[in-house]
């Protein structure tokens, strides 16, 4: 088991920090590499988040990758960081149809994992995963930072509040003309825009108004417009749910868009501005005529929620977060395996 599984109090009473390792070298893990290096120099965090290492497939990346962020430690193999005992959290940011193999290698080596969204390719390498994290006692967690950020809690109370009234529609939308990589085109890599940018609409209802609030999907229908490597470019999913509130979840990889998310109600409707990452809510009346606005708490980046939610629970020696536990991402990763099988799109390794 990692260092300091399951005695929170006494590590950090001896001034033990986690040390989050970062499992990739591209763009995604850069982002992580700045948060890391941010919290260690904020007082919130610093006394018990430390960045610590980098492993890429290529030794003199991770070499320069570790000398521009400081860490301690660059490797130029997965299986040598999984390898180190220092190492306490491993943070994932590899392409998805790798984050099962890469995930489950790490726990057998003692590691906990803060695993990149989509958590796996599918449904069938989540469950492999998370039995793989039971199995070893270790702490696997899906980083879609959303479900960490203080938005959730923001529009969740919103939406209790009753200001909207009845909440009978919603939709969300992120698209981003990204088309030229080939992380989203390629099959092998399970590519797409559900994946990528759709897995952020998903659970933005899914918070909004879905399972947070006790809802759960009754019917769905579903459409998309592929690639010519057969994967989706633009996709767009309708949810009907027991009690006939309808969403909509909308996303592509070849043109850009407003990113909203919007709430409809019986005495009003909300927007929130970039579902991705929420800058602020406005709340609208019956006239149309903006009532006010939320602001959304100022952050390092945004990833901060996530790497200390799950230190935390690794400190606690828990499996799983409670922001995003175990059961929340297999329902989202079966959502999806729902939607890619009404479409007829399977990667090659299916």
């Amino acid at each position: 088991m990692g260092r300091l599984n399951g005695r929170r109090a006494e590590a950090l009473a001896n001034g033990e920090q986690v040390n989050v390792a970062i499992l990739g070298a591209g763009r995604i893990a850069h982002t992580m590499a700045d948060t890391l290096v941010k919290m260690a120099s904020d007082p919130r965090y610093a006394s018990w988040i430390h960045p610590y290492a980098v492993a890429a497939r290529d030794g003199e990346r991770a070499e320069t990758f570790a000398a521009q962020y400081g860490l301690d430690k660059a490797y130029g193999s997965y299986e040598a960081l999984a390898g180190d005992e220092n190492v306490d959290l491993v943070y994932i940011a590899t392409p998805h149809n790798l984050h099962a193999e890469q995930s489950i290698m790490c726990m057998q080596a003692g590691r906990n994992v803060l695993v990149e969204k989509a958590f796996t390719a599918n449904a069938r390498q989540a469950r492999e995963l998370i039995e793989t994290a039971e199995k070893t006692g270790m702490l696997a967690t899906e980083a879609i930072w959303t479900r960490y950020q203080p938005s959730r809690a923001i529009i969740n109370e919103l939406v209790d509040g009753g200001e909207l009234g009845e909440v009978k529609a919603v939709r969300a939308d992120l698209s981003y003309a990204v088309d030229g990589k080939a992380r989203i085109t390629d099959p092998a890599l399970a590519g797409g825009a559900l994946l990528d940018v759709g897995v952020y609409a998903l659970n933005f209802i899914d918070m909004a108004v879905g399972a947070d609030h006790g809802r759960a999907i009754e019917r769905l229908d579903t459409t998309m417009t592929p690639f010519a490597t057969g994967v989706d470019a633009s996709n767009s999913t309708t949810l009907v749910y027991g009690d006939g509130l309808m969403a909509t979840a909308t996303s592509s990889a070849v043109a850009a868009s407003d990113r909203f998310g919007c709430i409809y109600g019986t005495e009003g409707y909300a927007v929130v501005t970039n579902i991705n990452n929420p800058e602020g809510i406005d709340v609208y009346g019956l006239d149309h005529k903006l009532r006010r606005h939320i602001d959304v708490p100022a952050q390092l980046t945004g990833y901060e929620y996530e790497v200390a939610a799950a230190a935390n629970a690794l400190l606690d020696g828990r499996g799983e977060c409670p922001e995003m536990p175990h059961a929340d991402t297999l329902r989202i990763m079966e959502l999806m395996d729902e939607i890619r099988g009404r479409w007829g799109l399977k990667y090659p390794f299916e």
